[in-house]
């Protein structure tokens, strides 16, 4: 098991949280070129696509012919989202301000309100991998021993959640395009007024594109590479913490660094993946300093051997998590619906 290997090697290397959390310190710092050229390698050709597919529907080339654009665009959004990520992190780049900046930018073209997506996100790393803390920024998870007690709506409901399709495809969906344009009561103004200028942005761009190539044209392009881009990005969201071998506990049990180490996956992704997801598959060392920002990641993994004991999780075995549903207490692992009993 993972987490049993983990512990081990923890304990022959001798490295404690404190140790780890001083030779981490190192890979923090942002580096502004790398930033720059992060943005302007991404920017460029997901502008340039953009623009082909527009040419491409107003010279009547047929819808399924842009298709292979779309999702070469959708990989590159969520790219984009990554760096999203960095800026609600404040590690993208140096100044607070321009992180915020940048973050307000990419959020609008990913449908995403900076603060309101950064504070529920700070509360995923916070209650990661805790049964006592679920519910904010994670996959809805039940533990058997609530599915054994839940209602038979409930029951229907949370099967119906974990159901791939609407999962990883109305999911994202209704995330990305209805679930953050609105805000609840309790919303704090910060993340409120995040919601309303995303909200405003998005409204202005669609007026733009009514009046310039078209709304039609606009949603034609759009909403697909929204769609196959969210996909995507609740995909690996999923994966990273749903997985045989991840780690949960109870409150008066859970361990900050078990949490990184064991209950975020290090998904080993081909090159060219790695490079569309900006390394966050290298996960379990994102939970463990969040403030390293994603173009330093693959060197502190390449320098640290604590990391590189972790085992990998390819895209093959990844798909056996679609059939953990369940986190069984008693046998400490994620099973599948048809082993409750």
């Amino acid at each position: 098991m993972q987490d049993l290997m983990v512990q081990d090697n923890l304990k022959k290397s001798k490295i404690d949280k404190s140790q780890l959390m001083k030779n981490l310190a190192r890979y923090r710092q942002a580096d502004l070129g790398k930033a720059v050229w992060q943005l302007v390698n991404t920017f460029i050709p997901y502008i340039s696509i953009w623009i082909l597919m527009i040419f491409m529907l107003n010279k009547g080339f047929p819808f399924w012919s842009i298709l292979p654009l779309t999702l070469l665009n959708g990989l590159f959004l969520v790219r984009i989202f990554i760096f999203f990520h960095d800026c609600c992190h404040g590690s993208f780049l140096a100044s607070a301000k321009a992180n915020k900046i940048v973050g307000y930018i990419t959020g609008v073209l990913t449908f995403t309100p900076f603060y309101l997506w950064r504070r529920s996100h700070n509360l995923h790393h916070a209650t990661a991998g805790n049964l006592d803390q679920r519910g904010m920024g994670d996959v809805w998870t039940m533990t058997a021993e609530e599915y054994r007690n839940a209602s038979r709506r409930e029951k229907i409901g949370y099967r119906l959640y974990r159901n791939p399709f609407v999962l990883l495809v109305l999911g994202p969906i209704y995330s990305f395009f209805i679930k953050q344009r609105f805000v609840s009561k309790n919303t704090g103004k910060r993340e409120r007024f995040s919601v309303i200028l995303t909200n405003i942005v998005i409204l202005g761009i669609l007026t733009v594109a009514y009046f310039t190539i078209g709304l039609k044209t606009y949603l034609l392009i759009q909403i697909p590479i929204m769609i196959f881009g969210g996909i995507v990005g609740v995909w690996l969201f999923y994966v990273q913490h749903q997985y045989d071998g991840v780690y949960w506990a109870r409150e008066d049990d859970w361990d900050s660094l078990k949490a990184s180490l064991q209950g975020s996956s290090y998904y080993k992704l081909p090159a060219i993946l790695q490079w569309f997801t900006g390394n966050i598959g290298i996960h379990h060392i994102h939970h463990m300093e969040p403030r390293i920002p994603n173009y330093r990641l693959q060197r502190c993994y390449d320098e640290m051997p604590v990391f590189q004991n972790i085992k990998p999780l390819t895209f093959s075995s990844s798909l056996a998590s679609l059939r953990m549903n369940l986190w069984d207490e008693q046998r400490q692992k994620l099973i599948s619906f048809s082993k409750i009993s």
